[in-house]
């Protein structure tokens, strides 16, 4: 896999100084007309596959996160568990969750939410930051994230809080190179990080060739210590058998002895989790003879209801007292295209031996697992918690406080938004969605293959760089643009196809406004219909279906899932044939 190769690139291409961006300066000046207002939004999701398989009383299903939410990491303070997740260059930074039962989980938003300290601006999407370590230290009853930044300048940060309801300090730049980092605190209060990171110099013996490092940790003044970094994996489990990206290291501590476990194979096929015991923090570390403990690359490329990807894994011990993992997985649509993203899946883990082994993690992954002893209630979708499964998610943006599962992309939502008593107005920068600067896109991530999303919009064009409606993206070179814009002095709907940055329109309408248009977009697997309702109920195609192929990352690379959102701009460029 040449994925993570990927990520040292974008690295590279996009590792700029930092810079603020006020938003005065994107959103066009002395625009004339009224800004797009959007209601009655709706997501509805359809997989089969939840229709296949009904829950029982003490199931609930996995992924526990659907959607681009990759790289879990969880920790847990008494009975409380946190969880956080890979962002890129999405707005806020690193998704945090919390629960009471690893069952039902409470979305708190993101950790890096002030764009003076995160401020991927000018970041392809799947720069900013990703692969986030979170741990409690009971010894100064403080929770700590660490995690890699591709933007402003900030590689390797830190955050600490007494209480992640209450939000989190700021960054603190650490010392070191490399990515995937994780702090780990010993029963003697003692802290560590260890993290991937490339061979010493001259030492690279092939593509892929990663170790894991480990560095003494400063709690008092937040730093590694100079001078105490070790290579504590080189390669992988077998060095001679040339193992590639080695990564997500995650260290533990049970019965005296620690515990080292990475991701090893490439955030693909050949992906899988594995583990490594020491007497000492620092080792020498020894693998498990029974590597991998988790993958699912041994299966079928063909097989039914299929997860693939699966590794990028942590423990945590739950509430009765078992241990369980969360790692990400992918599950391809009807083309095998993974349009969805990575998802934070769980298993139970079996820990009674001197390794521990997720407990049906080699055999193909099931939809649904058994809730923890003792827990009685699956309430995911219900009381606030965050749902799986087939769900649908209604916004008429008539709350105080917007849903945290909206999100801005290379910045903050508020810069655009405001709710008015008709529902949610964007004010259009004058940025385009192909640009790699913040947008006017209020996003929501594709959660299911068979979806549909549709928006209410009350907006009349004033000129030909004015566009609102629908976006459906997987990166900025490759999207779907549905909307409506002028064309002298007539009003058109359109659909713009962008793939590798080269856009078409591939189909338009002359439409006549008087009232709120209906927007939707249908996805059954693959294929995507774009359709729309004058009326506001009597649906017209905008030309044929077409192939999600551009919204998936087998076409257009990178690291994340594809995203469906509300788009205003002041600087279109479509314009209908």
């Amino acid at each position: 896999m040449k994925q993570r190769q990927l990520v040292l690139l974008l690295a590279i291409t996009f590792l700029f100084s930092f810079k603020g961006v006020a938003v005065k300066d994107t959103i066009i000046k002395g625009q004339k007309g009224k800004p797009p207002v959007f209601s009655n939004v709706i997501y509805q999701g359809d997989d089969k596959i939840y229709k296949n398989y009904p829950l029982k009383p003490d199931e609930f299903y996995t992924p526990i996160l659907q959607g681009c939410y990759p790289d879990p990491a969880i920790t847990r303070k008494g009975d409380d568990y946190f969880m956080v997740c890979s962002s890129f260059a999405m707005f806020p930074g690193v998704p945090i969750f919390h629960s009471k039962d690893l069952v039902n989980w409470t979305d708190l938003g993101g950790v890096l939410n002030k764009v003076s300290e995160f401020n991927p601006h000018d970041t392809g999407i799947s720069a900013g930051v990703y692969a986030p370590g979170i741990t409690y230290n009971p010894h100064n009853d403080t929770f700590y994230m660490i995690v890699t930044a591709f933007s402003g300048g900030l590689g390797n940060i830190i955050v600490k809080t007494k209480d992640p309801m209450k939000g989190w300090g700021s960054p603190v730049k650490l010392g070191f190179e490399g990515i995937d980092p994780c702090i780990f605190f010993d029963d003697n209060g003692k802290g560590y990080v260890v993290h991937n990171d490339a061979p010493d110099k001259g030492k690279q013996l092939y593509e892929g060739h990663r170790v894991i490092k480990i560095w003494e940790y400063d709690l008092a003044n937040d730093k590694v210590i100079p001078g105490t970094d070790k290579i504590i994996v080189d390669g992988g489990v077998d060095l001679s058998k040339k193992p590639i990206w080695i990564e997500a290291p995650h260290l533990y501590k049970k019965d005296g002895r620690y515990y080292l476990m990475c991701a090893e194979g490439g955030t693909g096929g050949n992906h899988s989790e594995v583990i490594f015991v020491s007497d000492s923090p620092k080792g020498p570390y020894l693998p498990s003879s029974n590597n991998p403990i988790l993958t699912q690359r041994y299966f079928p490329k063909d097989r039914a209801n299929k997860v693939d990807w699966a590794g990028h894994a942590d423990l945590v011990q739950g509430p009765d007292n078992k241990y369980y993992g969360v790692f990400l997985g992918i599950r391809p649509n009807d083309k095998d295209r993974v349009n969805t993203g990575r998802e934070t899946f769980m298993l139970p883990v079996d820990w009674s031996g001197t390794f521990p082994v997720f407990e049906n993690g080699l055999v193909p992954l099931e939809p649904k697992i058994k809730m923890p002893k003792g827990v009685t209630e699956n309430k995911t979708g219900k009381d606030g918690f965050f749902p799986n499964g087939n769900f649908t998610f209604t916004e008429n943006f008539t709350s105080d406080k917007l849903d945290y599962r909206w999100i801005g992309l290379r910045g903050p939502r508020e810069n655009f938004i405001s709710l008015t008593k008709k529902g949610l107005q964007i004010k259009p920068f004058e940025v385009n969605i192909k640009e790699v600067k913040p947008t006017s896109t209020l996003f929501y991530r594709q959660q299911h293959n068979t979806f549909s999303f549709a928006a209410t919009i009350d907006y009349k064009p004033e000129s030909e760089k004015d566009l609102a409606g629908i976006v459906c993206l997987q990166n900025e070179r490759f999207n779907y643009v549905f909307g409506v814009t002028k064309k002298g002095k007539d009003t058109y709907i359109l659909l713009e196809r962008t793939e590798k940055g080269q856009s078409r329109v591939i189909a338009s309408a002359k439409i006549e406004i008087k009232k709120p248009l209906r927007l939707q977009v249908k996805a059954a697997g693959d294929s995507y219909q774009f359709s729309y309702a004058v009326n506001g109920v009597d649906f017209e195609n905008l030309g044929e279906s077409v192939s999600g192929d551009i919204l998936s990352t087998n076409v257009a690379g990178g690291f994340t899932g594809a995203l469906v959102g509300l788009y205003a701009t002041a600087a279109n460029d479509a314009q209908p044939e």
